[in-house]
């Protein structure tokens, strides 16, 4: 089967994957909030890669080099993640999609900052793309700025952060060492922040199925998008988790009667424009 062809199968299994884990955490937010929502995550992301890597044989890869970078990803990514899953439970599925598209554009703003790269007149075009885009979606003035869109907005910035340290992570650790620390750390941050009021919502026979989608669908995205990764380069694959818009949108619609705004689109198409410059100038370089 023809390389490209192959990574799109897997993008679809990431699409699907991010877009189940958005309806689950939707469906659960009646009965636990975020950090418990996380907590159960975590805890049984650890059972999934020990398990997986018990039996790939890499358990050995874990070791304990780098804890502080380890733990100031981890950090950023427990709290966008607990970010992003305030917003889906608070505004249309197609608006924290959108927003969380831009990433890439922080990444790009923020590694001249912490990795000393130098932004180029191509980088700049991109951010301002995507700051232009972020304005059509949030509309300051015309639409009210509620708690749910400052989180969408803000958990792209913590999930960029994620990306910057992951990066410096992968130059000396293996996947597994990531996962394994990326599961206990955020399972201890967890049980802190759930825990500090000594009132922690257990799962039922209505949430557990639930939390066993969040848990497994957020490992399989990311495994889906490295895969697609590895087969096409990135100017081929991330516009096509770009799908996920209009698939959300669309789900979002036919599920919780959610509108489809086309000032949400048109502001996507900025960010995603912006994006796509920023992934041809990194082919280019």
């Amino acid at each position: 089967m023809n390389p490209t062809l192959r990574a799109g199968l897997w993008m679809i299994g990431a699409i699907g994957s991010f877009t189940s884990m958005a309806v689950a955490g939707r469906q659960i937010s009646f009965a636990l909030d975020t950090f418990e929502i996380m907590l159960f995550r975590s805890l049984l992301g650890i059972i999934i890669v020990v398990t997986v890597a018990g039996f790939a044989g890499t358990l050995n890869q874990i070791d304990t080099r780098d804890l502080r970078l380890h733990g100031m990803r981890n950090l950023a990514h427990f709290t966008g993640q607990n970010l992003w899953f305030f917003a889906v439970a608070s505004i249309p599925l197609a608006q924290v999609f959108a927003l969380e598209f831009t990433t890439p554009i922080w990444v790009l703003l923020l590694s001249p900052l912490l990795l000393g790269e130098r932004i180029t007149q191509a980088g700049v075009i991109a951010a301002i793309m995507g700051f232009v885009g972020i304005l059509i979606v949030t509309r300051p003035g015309t639409i009210p700025l509620t708690p749910g869109l400052a989180a969408a907005a803000a958990c792209a910035i913590f999930f960029a952060l994620t990306a910057i340290f992951t990066r410096r992570l992968t130059q000396r650790h293996s996947i597994t060492c990531i996962l394994f620390y990326l599961t206990v750390m955020q399972a201890v941050f967890g049980i802190v922040c759930a825990g500090w009021d000594m009132d922690i919502a257990m799962p039922n026979a209505a949430t557990l199925p639930w939390l066993v989608v969040i848990g497994c669908a957020g490992l399989l995205a990311h495994f889906c998008l490295t895969n697609a990764l590895s087969l096409a380069t990135a100017t081929i694959v991330m516009p096509m988790d770009f799908a996920r818009l209009p698939t959300i949108a669309i789900i979002g619609a036919l599920i919780y009667s959610e509108p489809l705004d086309p000032w949400l689109f048109l502001g996507a198409a900025f960010i995603i424009a912006g994006n796509y410059i920023n992934l041809r100038r990194k082919a280019a370089a």
